[in-house]
């Protein structure tokens, strides 16, 4: 893949031009990962992926706390706030709140990982001890792989990506399931289908494909 293809696609069509360094490494930190162990898997998925950690992770491509606090105790009190007025109506249990070991089990990384048993399936899948040390989901090596093997896995909802994404179905809606319900499904599945494109284009396939229509244009003009 032509990752200087891919980024130029990015940030016209989701960075509103311009990518910050931040950002290019988050990308950079999935693509290799999903090159390293996915490559012969569907490319959507990779596209739903990077569409996930642009949602996740306010399109800074960085891990991220939830509310976007710098600190566990910021995040707990922004979330204790917002609970006491009402704004988080769908939460039935309280999660952030330090437990007997003072461990908030709060949303990490690139995709919010929330409540102990999250925590604690993710260990299984990873083999990272994210139970003892529950900030090694805001590492960049822990948090790709938490968001990638996940959606693969079904971790997350029990949905898979390959339930929705596969030979009979392109169902890039749906696909939100796998995180988080339909909650800005239609939102996430654009931007699923944009990150597909540009990966797209990048792939040698695609670059062919452009090399024959600019050829194309190009005899046109001369005869």
């Amino acid at each position: 893949m032509d990752r200087r293809i891919f980024f130029d696609e990015v940030r016209a069509g989701l960075f509103k031009g311009t990518l910050q360094q931040p950002q290019v490494e988050g990308m950079s930190a999935i693509l290799d990962y999903w090159q390293a162990r996915h490559a012969r898997d569907d490319r959507r998925w990779l596209a739903y992926i990077l569409a996930t950690a642009f949602h996740e992770t306010a399109y800074t491509m960085q891990p991220v706390r939830e509310t976007l606090a710098d600190s566990d105790e910021k995040a707990i009190e922004i979330l204790d706030r917002a609970y006491a007025a009402g704004k988080l109506s769908w939460v039935k249990t309280v999660y952030w709140l330090p437990d007997e070991d003072g461990k908030s089990w709060l949303g990490r990384g690139l995709v919010q990982l929330t409540h102990k048993r999250n925590y604690e399936a993710m260990s299984l899948l990873t083999s990272i001890d994210l139970v003892a040390a529950p900030d090694k989901a805001m590492e960049m090596g822990t948090a790709v792989k938490i968001l990638v093997e996940g959606m693969i896995a079904g971790s997350f909802t029990k949905h898979r990506l390959a339930d929705h994404l596969n030979g009979e179905k392109d169902d890039w809606v749906n696909a939100r399931r796998i995180v988080n319900g339909t909650d800005r499904a239609e939102k996430l599945g654009d931007y699923g289908r944009l990150f597909d494109a540009a990966l797209r284009r990048a792939e040698p396939e695609g670059l062919w494909q452009r090399l024959k229509a600019c050829l194309s244009r190009v005899i046109a003009r001369l005869s």
